[in-house]
């Protein structure tokens, strides 16, 4: 049975999903706010977390940004009102793995959920694992478990997509990083959008390693990413 924890401060709205998904055979927990929430994340360690944006004590972002500082991996699904893509950006960009817009029925989102859960179970050691803490990338050194690329005296705190992006590169150093598994592995799908987010983390890692012109991230067109130096 697996377990899901649903932040949400529409008590009424909170009670439905609530009790939908209960029929359905899930483990329930619930919080009517982001500080309660993230107290029962804490406690019970959930199989996924589905969550709203705006609510009150602590925000789903973050919320988030919490759970993301001890757990890189449980799926995390924002329920939203708000329709702008920089919101949207925003909880992919503080690690979280989908959204729904409201009001949404109910077998789309235990449908998400269900996708969700199976794809983190069978991608459970899909990704290499580090063994170190450091990697070094040229001048630079990456942190994975930190999130911090360091060059000299410079450290830049990277978001937790970032450093799982940079992460799927080094382990495939010269070699090309499939464009779509990433998608699918951090996206959960490969849609026009979400490969638009993905050009954008890209681009910013682009960024921090061009002090190091060894260094280059390269687009192999339809393909994907190869990090070469």
């Amino acid at each position: 049975m697996s377990k899901v924890l649903l932040i949400e401060d529409e008590w009424q709205l909170g009670q439905i999903v609530k009790d939908s998904l209960e029929m359905r055979g899930f483990e329930m927990l619930y919080a009517a706010d982001g500080k309660e929430g993230l107290r029962l994340y804490q406690e019970h360690q959930p199989d996924v977390v589905v969550l709203d944006i705006m609510m009150p004590n602590m925000d789903g972002f973050t919320v988030t940004t919490e759970i993301r500082k001890q757990d890189k991996t449980t799926p995390i699904i924002f329920l939203t009102a708000k329709s702008q893509t920089t919101d949207v950006v925003k909880g992919f960009e503080l690690g979280g793995n989908d959204y729904l817009k409201k009001p949404f029925s109910m077998d789309e989102l235990i449908v998400r959920i269900k996708a969700l859960l199976e794809r983190f179970k069978n991608a459970s050691g899909a990704v290499p694992a580090v063994n170190n803490d450091s990697i070094t990338i040229g001048q630079y050194t990456f942190n994975y478990t930190k999130q911090t690329l360091t060059r000299n005296n410079h450290t830049e705190f990277l978001s937790h997509r970032e450093a799982e992006i940079l992460r799927r590169l080094s382990e495939n150093l010269n070699q090309v990083m499939e464009r779509k598994t990433v998608l699918l592995d951090l996206w959960g799908d490969d849609s026009f959008f979400n490969a638009r987010s993905m050009d954008v983390f890209i681009t910013k890692l682009r960024r921090y390693l061009k002090d190091d012109p060894r260094v280059q991230i390269v687009n192999i067109r339809g393909v994907g990413y190869k990090l070469i130096f």
